[in-house]
């Protein structure tokens, strides 16, 4: 394991300055720091509590040597509390997931340059490459930092061979493009249907769901479309294209928006030509013109090789 190699890992990571009184906590030179930085990244994943579940995932991909190693390394590494929602709570069930996934998820963790807080721009989603060899999307703006939305919780965990920075979500690399990754996902057949149906119309939606984006769709789940009267698929393939074709552009945003890029009271434009309304009291939620409620946005920031999607639990209405 050893002689993995990491041939992207050479390039250089975007460091722009930032001030780093924002990234970094009064006590971020104290005994327990100083200690932490003559351990590698593995020795402080396997000497902290709150990275059990970490520890077992690395062990079980087999890159506890790797991140022992030279390096130098920077790792959002996901503590408990991530793995618990991303469903992997328990040692068993991170080992039943295949031994070369979990290495490309733990992978997509990783850098190959030390970047500490400083060296993080206040820009939002600055593409920097992985070990996976696939980017990640690091913003810095009043309320944090975060990597693919998910929020940097301590930044700057000195280690030997590099720096940790703590994570709250466990990063999913993308499997495909936004119309595959729906494919993909049985929570979304239906939504899969009105994309198909739309299509046989004079806008090809499943072309241009799978373009080259970036763009963000909130994705209403199967349940949201019954919810809106669609009683099945069947129904679905009833329908007239060009409402179809209206009601899901409007679901499009042409841009890559993670939940950390939106603000209250935000009305972002949609592919429709229309907007929607961005509430984040109790949670981001997204609002349709013709809509009574706002729909809850989540699970949100599932990201994909031309954008993300951001699951809803109702279909908005232009």
């Amino acid at each position: 394991m050893k002689s993995l190699k990491f041939n992207l890992l050479k390039k250089s990571v975007l460091m722009l300055a930032v001030s780093s009184t924002v990234l970094f906590s009064a006590c971020s030179k104290d005994d327990d720091e100083e200690m932490a930085a003559n351990q590698t990244i593995t020795q402080i994943v396997v000497s902290n509590n709150n990275f059990s579940l970490l520890e077992t995932a690395v062990v079980h991909a087999g890159l506890a040597d790797v991140l022992s190693g030279k390096g130098p390394f920077t790792v959002f590494a996901p503590n408990n509390q991530a793995f618990a929602a991303a469903g992997l709570d328990t040692e068993a069930k991170i080992k039943a997931v295949p031994v070369e996934t979990l290495k490309k998820i733990l992978l997509y963790h990783v850098l190959g340059q030390r970047v500490p807080a400083s060296g993080i721009a206040s820009a939002a989603n600055t593409p920097v490459r992985t070990a996976a060899e696939l980017d990640v999307f690091i913003t810095k703006n009043a309320s944090g930092v975060f990597v693919n939305g998910a929020s940097v919780v301590q930044a700057d965990v000195m280690a030997s061979n590099g720096i940790i920075h703590v994570i709250n979500t466990v990063l999913m690399p993308p499997m495909g493009n936004i119309v595959q990754t729906a494919q993909a996902n049985p929570n979304f057949s239906m939504l899969v249907a009105a994309v198909l149906r739309a299509s046989q119309g004079s806008t090809n939606v499943a072309q241009v769901l799978s373009g080259q984006g970036p763009l963000t769709v909130f994705a209403p789940t199967n349940q949201a479309f019954m919810n809106a009267g669609f009683a099945n698929v069947a129904a679905i393939q009833a329908a007239d294209p060009a409402v179809l074709t209206s009601i899901l552009t409007y679901h499009v945003v042409a841009a890559r928006v993670f939940s950390s890029d939106l603000t209250e009271g935000a009305k972002p434009a949609t592919v429709n030509g229309g907007t929607v309304s961005i509430t984040l009291a109790g949670g981001a939620k997204v609002k349709g013109n013709k809509n009574t409620t706002a729909s809850v946005i989540s699970p949100a920031n599932m990201v994909t090789t031309n954008g993300v999607i951001h699951v809803i639990d109702q279909v908005l209405l232009p």
